[in-house]
């Protein structure tokens, strides 16, 4: 039983910058990405607060992001690391499973990295999760390192917007043809 309190609030600071984001787009028109809230169940709650202390999550969730851009399916995961190397065990299979069933009906897939001691974002498009995801199952690295990565895919901040992926999602769209 994964426990909620396990972890603390891991991730939030990323979640919340994308959340910001994603008001900001769709008050321009240009995309509906909603959060995917994981369910829990409460074991425990502060009466006194209302607040709950200890649940369990009740299933495995999809990813953390889901929507539509400009009549595209989109899904995506957001990720902190504070390190050159990403283990994929931070990636659950039951997201890469959604993730290619989305790709399957002509959706688009993919992971924001955000590398916290570097202060970069990073869009890692649905195929090369996969190569990664692929050399790990045919028993190669389970990790990737950040010289791996496609350099036009990191990206800053701008226009008022904290996260701006809908560029890099732009040039994944453009890069399939």
């Amino acid at each position: 039983m994964a426990t909620w309190n396990s972890r603390g609030l891991r991730g939030s600071t990323l979640e919340e910058f994308i959340n910001l984001t994603n008001e900001k787009y769709l008050s321009q028109g240009l995309a509906l990405i909603q959060k995917v809230p994981t369910p829990i169940t409460p074991l425990k709650i502060d009466k006194d607060n209302r607040h709950i202390t200890l649940a369990y999550f009740e299933q495995k969730s999809t990813v953390d992001y889901i929507g539509a851009v400009q009549g595209i399916p989109v899904c995506f995961d957001a990720k902190e690391c504070n390190t050159d190397t990403f283990p994929l065990q931070n990636i659950h299979s039951h997201q890469i499973a959604f993730m290619g069933n989305m790709e399957k009906q002509d959706g688009i897939s993919f992971l924001i990295i955000f590398y916290s001691h570097r202060n970069e974002f990073y869009y890692l498009r649905y195929e090369k999760i996969m190569e990664f995801w692929n050399r790990a199952q045919e028993g190669g690295r389970k990790s990737f390192r950040y010289e791996e990565l496609e350099p036009d895919f990191f990206f800053h901040s701008h226009g008022g917007l904290l996260v701006p992926y809908l560029d890099m999602m732009q040039k994944d769209l453009e890069m399939r043809g």
